[in-house]
């Protein structure tokens, strides 16, 4: 056994150090249920006992890796076999809740759901959701500043956050927990940390916002024949919807067809319509608020911009729409698949969409190029399944990327860099920005040790 694991053990005790075979009892992550490679798994109850684990991988020049709910989708939180990993999974523990002030203090462990089901039970909205809610943890979440379904009106998890705690390379807590909106009193030290992916520090806890909890909440699931009509439709809505628009996902044919096949979801609509359009709005007023949803919808389709819609009657018949577009493992099950998550103008998302289709096909034939996303944040996500023996994942990545920093997007819209996507960041970043992430990476944890090879290389 290693020094370093020893003092681990002899400091935390040995139920909070899993090492030697225990190791592999654990799944590398949610998408790969291979065993776990590492010297050990530190699983800390408090932020003394993070700066402790820190303090001593510091002394013994130990390189870690953090974890949180293990749903990320570039390998950001893969370790290796010479790696130790601290799991925040038993600090997990909503502190306090401020319905009158709008805040809510959280451990880093706290899954997404259980602290949007928290919220609700004081009245309050915890406004960032995404499909990973039940698994992925608030530390995740403000290490990759997370997004999802509801940016396009709450903001990204940098938006959600007012304070922060974390733990430095060597063992230092960093603690900003402010619980104010405004605090122009210096640097904001907080937001260094919030999307640097665990490579300056480790978050343990945080006061996020809350917001009141709307009173009225309209679904549609809508047809459309082509992408002008999905911006025209998401145009009009934000303008006579009075800000209340707060989710606007847009499938595919490629998407829907995928998400449909048997084995999956029952359809919803017809399965030929070029595009569909699941949008959602929150408000105070339900009667009100459904009579001006339908009547918007109605006019979309007398004037031909939807050529089909289904409106659901239950939070049940809700919930089956949101599960299309939110529950695909069935459409990834046995095949070799590669997720792309990038950023870009809405009005080069048409072009770009199919310029990347015709890339892959040109590849490989019989591929499938799946693509849905937000939309209104300029967030498209990609499942690229080459359907070939011949699976090469640069070759794909460069069909995706190439056209895209053509437009000016980016490579990462919510999911980080990590290392699947290392080799992309130069070209979505300058020279001068690569240059200053670095200075901060060496000033902040000099050594190296956190999260080492994630994001760039030093």
């Amino acid at each position: 056994m290693k020094p370093a694991i020893e003092a681990l053990i002899d400091a935390l005790g040995e139920q909070a150090v899993v090492h030697g075979a225990q190791v592999a009892q654990r799944a590398t992550s949610y998408w790969d249920a291979s065993p776990t490679q590492a010297l050990a798994v530190v699983k800390p109850r408090a932020t003394d006992e993070v700066s402790t684990a820190l303090e001593i991988c510091h002394r013994y020049d130990q390189p870690v890796v953090t974890q949180g709910g293990l749903t990320g989708c570039v390998q950001g939180a893969v370790a290796s076999s010479e790696e130790v990993i601290i799991s925040l999974e038993r600090m997990n523990a909503i502190e306090s809740i401020d319905p009158i002030g709008g805040s809510v203090t959280v451990q880093a462990g706290v899954t997404l759901q259980a602290l949007q089901e928290s919220a609700r039970e004081h009245d309050c909205l915890f406004a960032l959701d995404l499909g990973a809610r039940g698994s992925c943890t608030i530390g995740g979440n403000v290490a990759t500043n997370a997004g999802g379904i509801s940016v396009m009106r709450y903001g990204m998890m940098r938006s959600q956050v007012l304070g922060l705690e974390a733990v430095l390379a060597d063992g230092t807590v960093m603690s900003s927990m402010d619980e104010v909106l405004k605090n122009n009193a210096g640097y904001d030290l907080k937001h260094l940390m919030i999307g640097t992916e665990g490579t300056l520090g480790i978050v343990t806890r945080a006061v996020l916002r809350l917001h009141p909890l709307p009173r009225s909440c309209n679904t549609a699931l809508a047809a459309l024949t082509s992408f002008e009509a999905v911006t025209q439709l998401l145009t009009e809505m934000q303008r006579n919807l009075a800000g209340t628009l707060s989710a606007y996902e847009v499938m595919w044919n490629s998407y829907y067809q995928a998400a449909t096949e048997p084995g999956g979801h029952p359809p919803l609509l017809d399965r030929e319509y070029p595009f569909y359009v699941l949008l959602q709005a929150e408000g105070a007023d339900h009667e009100r608020d459904a009579a001006l949803f339908e009547r918007l919808l109605e006019g979309a389709l007398e004037t031909g911009m939807i050529i089909d819609a289904v409106i659901p009657k239950s939070e049940a018949e809700r919930r089956a729409l949101w599960d299309v577009r939110e529950n695909f493992e069935a459409m990834l099950a046995g095949r070799t698949t590669f997720l792309y998550d990038v950023s870009l103008p809405i009005r080069e998302m048409d072009s770009y969409a199919e310029a990347v289709r015709q890339r892959i096909v040109a590849r490989w034939p019989t591929a499938r190029c799946i693509q849905f996303g937000h939309i209104a944040d300029g967030n498209l996500h990609l499942f690229i399944q080459p359907g070939s023996e011949d699976a090469d994942h640069l070759a794909s990545d460069e069909a995706v990327y190439s056209p895209l920093l053509e437009v000016g997007g980016s490579v990462s819209a919510e999911h980080g860099i990590g290392v699947e996507k290392k080799a992309w960041l130069a070209r979505s970043r300058s020279d001068t920005e690569l240059k200053l992430m670095r200075s901060l990476k060496r000033a902040w944890d000099p050594k190296n040790l956190l999260n080492p090879g994630r994001v760039f290389s030093l």
